[in-house]
C-alpha cells in the first residue's frame, strides 16, 4: 500500500514536470501556434488516468502555476490562475470518471478512456468558463459566451484532436508498465 502511494507521488511529480517542460518545447519549436496544441494538458490528463483523481487534481493545479513562476508563461493573472482551475478539473475528472466507469462499463479499455476523456474535457471547460467569468468580472471586464466558445473549442481544436487520439493510446500502454499496472488494483 505504501509502495503504491509512493509510486503515485513519483509519477504525479513526473507528470507535473512534463507539464512544465512540454509547453516550453512546443513554444520554442512553434512560437505562434504552440498554445493551440495544449501541451500542458496531456501530462495532467495522463496523471489523472494513471495516478487517480487526487493526484490529477494536484498536478493540474500546480503545473500552470509552476510554469508561470519558472518561465513567465502563462502570465500568472488571470491566465495561470484560470488554467490552474481548469487543469485541476481535468486531472480530477479524468481520474474520477475513469475509476468509476472502467469497472462498470463493458467497453474495451481505449473506449472507456475515450468516454472518460470526453466527459472530463467538457466538465473542465465548464470550470474554465465559470472561473474566467469570475476573474474577468473582478477586473471589470466582460467574458462573453463568444470568447468562451473561441477559447475553449475553436482555438483549442488542434489540441483537443491530439488529446482524443493520444490519451486513449497512451493510457493502456502506460498501464502495462510493471508496477504501474498494480496501481489500478487499489483505489486512489
Amino acid at each position: 500500500m505504501k509502495r503504491n502511494a509512493t509510486l503515485r507521488l513519483v509519477l504525479a511529480a513526473l507528470f507535473t514536470a512534463l507539464g512544465v517542460v512540454m509547453p516550453a518545447v512546443f513554444h520554442s519549436a512553434w512560437r505562434t501556434v504552440g498554445s493551440v496544441f495544449l501541451p500542458m494538458h496531456i501530462p495532467v490528463l495522463l496523471c489523472g488516468f494513471i495516478c487517480g483523481w487526487p493526484y490529477g487534481l494536484a498536478c493540474g493545479a500546480l503545473t500552470p502555476l509552476l510554469s508561470s513562476v519558472m518561465s513567465g508563461m502563462p502570465p500568472i493573472f488571470p491566465t495561470a490562475v484560470s488554467m490552474a482551475c481548469e487543469l485541476a478539473a481535468y486531472g480530477a475528472f479524468s481520474g474520477l470518471l475513469y475509476g468509476v466507469l472502467r469497472p462498470r462499463l463493458p467497453l474495451k479499455q481505449p473506449l472507456t478512456v475515450l468516454l472518460s476523456l470526453v466527459l472530463s474535457l467538457l466538465l473542465g471547460r465548464v470550470v474554465m468558463g465559470v472561473v474566467n467569468t469570475l476573474l474577468y468580472s473582478a477586473q471589470g471586464n466582460a467574458y462573453t459566451f463568444a470568447a468562451f466558445i473561441a477559447g475553449a473549442f475553436v482555438n483549442a481544436l488542434p489540441g483537443i484532436v491530439i488529446q482524443l487520439v493520444a490519451i486513449p493510446l497512451l493510457v493502456p500502454l502506460i498501464e502495462r508498465v510493471p508496477g504501474v499496472k498494480d496501481l489500478k488494483s487499489t483505489a486512489a
